[in-house]
């Protein structure tokens, strides 16, 4: 029996995800994989399971029917790894090419029982992450059906989504006011920092270690409060941000976002 992750109890969920996937699919079905943080490393019990379907061609309407019915009835199941579930159906002549990227494909957000059409992982960074420290499910090694990624590449799109995402944070705030985004704005962005300093996607505990050091001790303190924050998202982001955390964060926002500009000259 595969062993994928260090937990039996996700290992017996992906094993259920591939069976369903394979009936949904049959013939269509060309891989599944592991991207995130059980592929980089550093994943835990906190962790969303993050997944790529690489198909053979565009979905049906009926294998989209398929993969709807089967993933609500999983998540319905009750598993606990069930719901932390995120990934998309992706097709090859897609995930193929990196500029292919930003093209809306069928998506499973966590946390949902249903999909949607999304571009929420058609990125170069989730390309990189699946070419460089993919775990096979099923399939062929992701580095023949993804295309070299250039470093100039990743880091482009990193910039591009520091100023549209730190964008949105600034105005509006008030969205994000809670601690679940407060703590996940954090992490996110040290993870950026990181990746656009080194050239390499690491893991939000290698980014969060990694952007104490890069940008001093004046957010040592809260990247570390937002490391702590990571249980139980569910009731996180029902209650309200600490107010001086959230507008340092506010401010972290701001410096992450100059880094990036400076970086982009």
């Amino acid at each position: 029996m595969p062993v994928w992750t260090p937990y039996p109890a996700l290992d017996a969920v992906l094993r259920r995800l591939l069976d369903g996937v394979r009936t949904a699919l049959d013939e269509c079905l060309l891989g599944a994989y592991l991207q995130g943080s059980f592929a980089v490393g550093d994943a835990d019990e906190h962790s969303d399971v993050d997944f790529i379907v690489a198909t053979t061609a565009a979905l049906s309407p009926d294998q989209v029917d398929g993969l709807q019915s089967f993933h609500a009835a999983l998540f319905d199941a009750g598993p606990e790894w069930a719901r932390h579930l995120e990934g998309s159906y992706i097709p090859c002549e897609i995930l193929r090419h990196p500029g292919r990227a930003g093209e809306p494909v069928w998506y499973l957000d966590h946390g949902s029982r249903s999909l949607q059409p999304d571009s929420h992982c058609n990125t170069v960074v989730v390309r990189w992450i699946l070419r460089e420290h993919g775990v096979v499910l099923t399939g062929p090694h992701p580095r023949d059906l993804i295309d070299p990624i250039g470093v100039a590449d990743l880091r482009a799109e990193i910039i591009r989504d520091i100023g549209d995402w730190g964008g949105e944070i600034l105005d509006r705030p008030d969205r994000y006011r809670n601690r679940f985004y407060q703590s996940f704005i954090v992490l996110n962005l040290a993870r950026m920092l990181h990746d656009l300093g080194t050239g390499t996607v690491g893991s939000k505990r290698t980014g969060a270690e990694w952007a104490k050091t890069a940008l001093g001790s004046r957010w040592a303190g809260l990247i570390d409060r937002a490391w702590a924050g990571r249980p139980d998202p569910a009731r996180a982001v029902r209650e309200p941000a600490d107010e001086s955390d959230f507008a340092l964060t506010l401010d972290l926002v701001r410096e992450v976002m100059a880094r990036a500009g400076r970086a982009d000259r």
